[in-house]
């Protein structure tokens, strides 16, 4: 092979057809080392930055090390998409069905000038609208539900609620945005992909962040909601189908066996590798990743979502729908499945919460479909002992109007109201059987500790072991986190 030239410039011809002649030689050596991995050798351990490997605190992510010792080592995040109606569900606000009573409005020093949509804008009376369930205090903490959610009810002493959460965008879109990426913009990364970047991930075969949709969606799912934004693709978030196989492609055609793909995907991968050396492009880096992952699910998935191996008594404390694919109670099953495997993030989002008319039979129906489940995986997974190190969330984008949509005389409606809403959280280092902050009597503004969407991602960040001011990626110059540079803070007095 000819020798390199003593001359240090890069773009001469004779240091590209060395370059060239190197790679050429030791692509298929490479190739064969990766395809080994590839057919079940070890996985390559990341570069772990400045961290020793035998540190407690050490990460194979961009961080490198941990800030804090980590309470929690994953999340599974319940999103309700739509906005559930806080006040249908835990807030209870006896005052509004004395004023519906007698056909009175919501106060107009308690609406003041804040937002509404165009849907209630030019509404001529903003009258109340209180809840047609009974409610009632649940365990020892004495937590409220109404009669829609009987089963997670039964779990009240291991929930920590947020009775004072406030967004800010009051249309879908956004505020699921806000939610994800704490800003009301699209292309900005998703809380899944900002740990997976900083923390790695600890799964050899299934992707470090994963996201299911189910329900019905009055308002699509858009994959904007668990993109990577502008860190690199290779951390987005991975979507499994709802129905057929859960991942495209995951079968092989009629006469191409598991090694074939293997040396296919290789063959492919070591283009790959030629053009990275030459350009150094994350995005074909993130390729190469995904063509590998690819490869290694088609093994892993069947025997991840093959659910006859659970035990029968599992199986009956999620409900019938967990024997049928797609449903929410069959997707909080496999939560836990992936959880167990080492996935980072696992993220639902159960589609149907919009309820600006038909509010009794549809939150009905969609309380049904979601309540036994949830309480399920709370249950399942204290039973395995993950519940202690697995944050779980659950709560949509913003609540409800304490008045009634459109004014009707037989009310059965309600519009966004990002102002005040309520999440609920589960393990993961947060205090259980314990509500922090409250709303107004009409459940309409908030009467005691505001928290705001950054302060749930930064306290949540923290019990991961993060400290959010770290968490950054520099792009055009800036070094942009998933907490902003607004401020916020640590929500210390519902940590254990």
């Amino acid at each position: 092979m000819r020798p390199f030239s003593n001359s240090h410039d890069t773009n001469s011809a004779a240091f590209r057809q060395c370059r060239r002649e190197f790679l050429a030689r030791t692509a298929s050596g490479v190739g064969m080392m990766a395809l080994s991995s590839l057919l079940g050798g070890e996985q390559t351990q990341a570069a772990t930055g400045p961290a020793a490997a035998d540190d407690p605190l050490a990460t194979n992510g961009m961080l490198g090390r941990l800030d804090y010792a980590p309470k929690a080592k994953r999340v599974i995040y319940l999103f309700q998409a739509g906005g559930p109606s806080h006040i249908d569900l835990f807030d209870y606000k006896p005052v509004l069905n004395e004023l519906q009573d007698k056909n009175q409005d919501v106060p107009k020093e308690i609406l003041g000038n804040q937002r509404v949509t165009l849907m209630t804008r030019n509404q001529s009376r903003f009258k109340a609208f209180g809840s047609r369930y009974q409610f009632s205090q649940h365990g020892e903490s004495g937590a409220w539900f109404s009669d829609l959610l009987p089963h997670m009810a039964g779990v009240a002493d291991k929930l920590c609620f947020i009775k004072s959460m406030q967004a800010g965008p009051i249309n879908h879109d956004p505020a699921m945005n806000f939610m994800q990426t704490g800003r009301q913009i699209a292309g900005r990364p998703a809380m899944g992909s900002w740990l997976h970047y900083g923390l790695g991930s600890e799964a050899a075969d299934l992707p470090a962040y994963v996201v299911m949709t189910c329900g019905v969606p009055q308002q699509p799912i858009l994959s904007r909601y668990y993109h990577s934004g502008y860190l690199p693709s290779k951390y987005q978030g991975v979507q499994f189908q709802s129905s057929g196989d859960p991942v495209l492609f995951l079968t092989n055609p009629e006469g191409i066996t598991h090694a074939d793909r293997g040396q296919i995907i290789e063959t492919v991968n070591d283009l790959n590798r030629i053009k990275l050396e030459q350009t150094a492009d994350q995005e074909i880096e993130a390729r190469i990743d995904a063509f590998q992952m690819a490869y290694q699910m088609q093994t892993s998935v069947p025997d991840l979502t093959d659910i006859s191996d659970e035990p029968e008594h599992v199986l009956k404390m999620y409900g019938p729908d967990v024997q049928k694919q797609g449903t929410f109670a069959y997707q909080c099953l496999l939560a836990r499945r992936l959880a167990q495997r080492g996935v980072r993030f696992v993220q639902i989002f159960h589609a149907g919460w919009d309820h600006h008319g038909g509010l009794h039979a549809k939150i009905t129906r969609q309380a049904g479909h979601c309540d036994q489940a949830s309480a399920a995986l709370i249950k399942d997974l204290e039973q395995q002992g993950m519940l202690e190190d697995t944050i779980v969330v659950w709560g949509g984008e913003f609540g409800r109007t304490a008045y009634t949509q459109g004014g009707q005389a037989k009310p059965d409606g309600r519009d966004h109201h990002p102002r005040c809403f309520t999440m609920a959280l589960a393990g993961g280092g947060f205090k259980p059987g314990v509500t922090y902050g409250a709303t107004d009597d009409f459940g309409y503004n908030i009467a005691s500790d505001v928290v705001h969407v950054r302060d749930l991602h930064a306290t949540m960040l923290k019990l991961l072991g993060i400290n959010h001011k770290r968490l950054s990626f520099r792009i055009q110059g800036l070094d942009s986190k998933l907490t902003g540079v607004l401020p916020c803070r640590i929500l210390d007095e519902i940590l254990v």
